[in-house]
């Protein structure tokens, strides 16, 4: 288990997190999501024993990382972003290396080598430099010297940047597979990666946290529902924004209008938000609702779509980034 209490680090004057606590117990696999600079490596690096907090504390399984930070170490498998490989050496050398370099006893590491190499993928290419494979096999490389030690803990800092969709894809399905039997932190800016593989998300901001639970409990917690977007004729802007109302007052759930766009062709795009859930008999329901009323005030609905509550629109209402320039949506 993981235990974060009220956990702050500065640098000089800049407070880069500030007052964050959680708690994640085992088997769970938490995905980490913030704008650039928000302290999502910060946090990991002081959950993984290699920056201290300048207040509060965490917990690894019980232990301190102030404490006793080399015993928090052993307990963690650390992947950081940028994995340091030695090119020169083969995978099979490297390992050794690091096996050796966390005290395992001799006779131990030869099987624990063969279990990474198995769990990762990498017999084909054990017996290769390093600097001669794809960064598909450098970041199985990376996760092998991660997990070499059987630690109950993975922590994996973007594990997947860098990489081509087919290498993603296989990385994804290696962190999905060790999740079931480790505990993981899992930091990226995928939303997509964070919606396949994990089970808890945390979103920071600004060092702070600004979320925190399952993306349904997220959604359901920011009233998160459907996203409705219409395309009417048969009235201006400003009769459709005044019509508009007669619409919203008639959802129980509550409405928030995102936007009304006077077309140049006749046309007036409308978005709104439907809070809450219900399924698809709702869905339904609010369907119908929305055409009786467009026919109720003679407007054509020339196109009507609507769609869930993301995890994309929920990072972008509670950090203010757009996902272009803060967070990817690819798979």
């Amino acid at each position: 288990m993981i235990e974060v209490h009220n956990l702050v680090k500065k640098y000089g004057a800049l407070e880069a997190v500030s007052d964050v606590s959680f708690t994640l117990p085992d088997g769970q696999v938490l995905g980490f999501l913030g704008p650039n600079g928000a302290g999502k490596t910060t946090v990991m690096k002081i959950l993984t024993g290699y920056h201290f907090p300048s207040g509060g504390d965490a917990l690894i399984d019980g232990v301190s990382v102030q404490d006793d930070p080399v015993a928090v170490k052993r307990l963690i498998g650390y992947l950081p972003e940028g994995v340091p490989l030695y090119g020169d050496l083969t995978v099979t050398e490297y390992l050794d290396f690091i096996a050796a370099a966390r005290l395992m006893p001799v006779e131990k590491r030869k099987p624990a080598i063969n279990a990474a190499i198995e769990q990762c993928g990498l017999a084909r290419v054990s017996g290769r430099r390093i600097e001669t494979l794809s960064k598909g096999y450098k970041q199985r490389t990376g996760l092998a010297q991660a997990i070499i030690h059987d630690p109950p803990i993975l922590i994996l800092d973007e594990p997947t940047t860098g990489l081509d969709p087919n290498q993603i894809i296989e990385i994804r399905g290696l962190i999905k597979e060790l999740g079931k039997r480790k505990t993981v932190i899992l930091s990226t800016h995928i939303l997509q990666e964070v919606e396949a593989v994990c089970t808890e998300v945390l979103i920071l901001n600004a060092g702070r946290i600004a979320a925190q639970g399952s993306p349904s409990r997220i959604a359901a917690g920011l009233r998160g529902g459907e996203i409705w977007t219409l395309v009417l004729k048969g009235g201006g802007g400003d009769t459709v924004k005044q019509d508009l109302e007669t619409l919203t007052a008639s959802f129980e759930g509550g409405v928030e209008v995102s936007g009304i766009r006077a077309g140049d062709d006749g046309t007036v795009s409308v978005a709104f938000v439907v809070s809450g859930g219900g399924g698809e008999p709702a869905s339904n329901a609010n369907a119908e609702r929305i055409f009786d009323w467009a026919v109720s005030f003679n407007l054509k609905i020339l196109e009507m779509s609507r769609k869930k509550t993301s995890l994309e629109d929920i990072f972008v209402k509670l950090t203010g980034s757009s996902s272009g320039s803060e967070v990817s949506n690819e798979s």
